[in-house]
């Protein structure tokens, strides 16, 4: 059996080892938050809510069909495994949103462009329609917003183009940093 002072020393390693764990999580968020390149990318709606979290917004991005043509060393046959790391190379339009240029399938593709960055997503299906392309998944795909808001968000959504400022690290990591109506911000993440 342990004694008093044991118990309370693995007591306190525990929860410096659990402090630990959560600090380095919120810590790697908020540097991709600080330092990412930002990107807007154009988003639609889709309706939920979480019973723990409260209302979110789902987000579907122009970029979630990601052409089997734009990747350069996508197979012949454009067949690939689901949750297939794929970096997208994205170039800013004069609209001021964020579109893929090219694609590449694992890594990048090399030296990214200047005035181009490239994001990490995860092939979720395809390659479908006549077009062929792979639907992508980049895990920006919700956004907590206050209570009782995001139905509201989600019909202003239909009827007037929104947004996300998101920021991209140098691995292809993303994280959202603000909800936009156009260009003003809804909402902001914090750093912390």
């Amino acid at each position: 059996m342990m004694s008093g002072k044991r118990l309370v020393l693995a007591a306190v390693v525990l929860a410096l080892v659990q402090i630990g764990f959560l600090s380095w999580i919120i810590a790697g968020r908020a540097a991709v938050l600080r330092s990412g390149q930002e990107v807007v990318l154009k988003v639609e709606p889709i309706d939920p809510r979480d019973l723990l979290r409260g209302d979110y917004v789902v987000l579907s991005y122009e970029i979630r069909n990601v052409p089997v043509s734009i990747v350069s060393n996508a197979p012949a046959d454009g067949a690939v495994e689901r949750d297939t790391p794929i970096f997208v190379s994205l170039g800013k339009d004069a609209d001021g949103y964020w579109r893929a240029r090219s694609a590449s399938l694992h890594a990048p593709a090399g030296q990214t462009a200047v005035g181009e960055v490239d994001i990490r997503g995860f092939i979720t299906s395809g390659p479908f329609g006549s077009d062929l392309a792979y639907n992508v998944g980049y895990g920006i795909d919700r956004y907590y917003v206050p209570e009782g808001e995001g139905r509201a968000i989600e019909t202003d959504m239909r009827e007037r183009p929104f947004g996300v400022l998101a920021a991209v690290a140098s691995d292809g990591t993303a994280q959202i940093k603000a909800l936009l109506d156009g260009q003003t911000p809804l909402y902001e993440e914090p750093l912390y």
